[in-house]
């Protein structure tokens, strides 16, 4: 059977010669990604093979599972762990709305983790059966690259199969890492924070992103003291920095302890627990510490190098606007090539894939407008330009508009945390190009925003369309008053 090929941003319209291949693709790495590569190349035709580590809650370099990082031990057990700690402060705002609760609330983390393990246990085997009704053969074991069209892949047994492929995908996700200071071995990462036995009732976090972020806000609104430690003067370097400073403020509000601009420099084992010192001489005890500072291209073991694939500085796979590496018949998506790394993008890019290699459609992915947030509690989300990129990237003014107030659940419960929502505008065009809110419910609230923007819709537009009333979400088509105005101020042109 002839199938479409891109070469060089083409179609080739000549039949490919398959009758040397054991799979027209083969994937390594059964995350969301692969699994979205293999099912939609398998239902444009294709042969698919498949390769996974076998399933743990926490990764290794041998053991990992179908679902990958998102569903095993990232975005979905994470959300599970937020729900569970949202009702810490739900529980004491329920008070003013009538609810009489019994002082002594208690709260059982081990229920909640074996609710969560069945969870992912029940998507894992979802993951399983989508591959087997799109006929994806899926083998259990690691992969690795031998040749421009060749898998090996080592089985639970430690025996190797080989097979050959016309094309193959890598979609190995990404790893987590750890600082290499004194005492490293201590501390654990987002992979065992999902998975610890007992609940830490002294918890110390290391990193400003949004995995520290959202830990530090799990572990307090479950009733544990938690120390974060971060390099900057605030956390979630990269967002709006309005919306940083409220993350903080909330954060501490609900009883997080904040160390800006501070590191840690040691851990050391005691019998009261880990005792960490921090880049200030400050000395902390805690039953865990977590590491929450960063990730990297999970790449290491695929032999890419020897095969001749091109890796960036962090061991990232380069590919082009479709997702190829220099390689031809190899391609890659997901974190591992370090573009966007976030499930949604993943998923975009092997549609993507699929589409350009076998369904005779060369498609680029679109990398604007990708709405994102971040589940601390209460929640930011955000989508196109923040403030600050606004105005590095302008050609002309720029018009901001903000709306701050206390939530109308707040005015009862008598909670004292406020909720910001903003839009940045393009002063010559009228187009949002940017959004972002802080405050309950947002990210349900931005992915509506954020077809908005993908439209190019104006503030004029925005401010036609009617409200649902009474929601923060209609704040976003009522800000008519300008907030700020910031004056385009052209670069010096230089030489250099």
């Amino acid at each position: 059977m002839a199938r479409k090929m891109l070469v060089d941003g083409e179609v080739d319209k000549v039949a490919a010669d398959e009758a040397h291949y054991d799979f027209d693709l083969f994937v390594i790495g059964a995350g969301s990604g692969g699994v979205r590569a293999a099912r939609f190349s398998a239902n444009n035709g294709a042969k698919v093979g498949i390769c996974e580590l076998p399933f743990h809650p926490i990764s290794s370099e041998e053991i990992g599972g179908v679902g990958g990082t998102c569903v095993i031990r990232g975005c979905v057990p994470k959300k599970i762990l937020v729900y569970g700690a949202t009702y810490g402060g739900e529980l004491e705002d329920a008070r003013n709305y009538g609810w009489e609760i019994n002082e002594n609330v208690d709260f059982t983390w081990k229920k909640l983790l074996q609710k969560k393990t069945d969870e992912i246990l029940r998507l894992n085997n979802i993951y399983k059966r989508l591959l087997a009704n799109a006929a994806v053969k899926l083998y259990e074991g690691e992969g690795r690259i031998v040749g421009p069209n060749e898998v090996e892949v080592r089985q639970i047994d430690g025996t190797k199969i080989n097979y050959t492929a016309k094309h193959i995908l890598i979609a190995t996700g990404s790893r987590a890492q750890k600082p290499n200071i004194p005492g490293h071995e201590l501390a654990i990462t987002s992979d065992e924070a999902l998975s610890l036995e007992e609940f830490p009732k002294r918890a110390v976090v290391l990193g400003g992103g949004y995995i520290a972020v959202e830990f530090a806000s799990i572990w307090r609104g479950m009733g544990a003291t938690v120390d974060l430690f971060f390099r900057k003067e605030l956390p979630l370097r990269g967002f709006d920095d309005e919306m940083r400073a409220l993350v903080a403020r909330n954060l501490e509000g609900r009883g997080v302890n904040l160390h800006p601009q501070t590191s840690l420099t040691q851990l050391i084992k005691t019998d009261e627990g880990i005792k960490v010192i921090s880049s200030h001489g400050e000395e902390f005890v805690a039953d865990v510490v977590l590491f929450a500072t960063g990730r990297i291209p999970n790449t290491k073991r695929l032999n890419l190098e020897a095969v001749g694939v091109e890796l960036d500085k962090a061991g990232a796979v380069k590919v082009d606007e479709y997702s190829r590496t220099n390689i031809p018949s190899i391609w890659a998506v997901g974190d591992a090539t370090n573009r966007i790394n976030l499930t949604p993008v993943a998923l975009m890019e092997a549609t993507c894939f699929a589409n350009t290699v076998f369904g005779g459609k060369p498609t680029k992915a679109d990398y604007s407008n990708v709405a994102c947030a971040v589940f601390c509690i209460p929640p930011l989300a955000v989508v196109g330009l923040s403030e600050e990129e606004a105005v590095d990237q302008a050609t002309g003014d720029i018009l901001v508009f903000t709306s701050g107030f206390n939530p109308m659940k707040n005015t009862i419960s008598g909670r004292q945390e406020k909720t910001l929502m903003k839009l940045i505008v393009d002063h010559k065009t009228d187009k949002v190009i940017g959004a972002s809110m802080c405050g309950p419910d947002a990210a349900e609230i931005m992915q509506g925003i954020a077809i908005a923007l993908k439209c190019g819709a104006t503030k004029a537009q925005f401010d036609s369309t009617v409200g649902i009333h009474p929601s923060s979400a209609e704040e976003f088509v009522t800000m008519r008053t300008l907030t700020r105005r910031i004056a385009y101020k052209p670069k010096p042109k230089t030489n250099l």
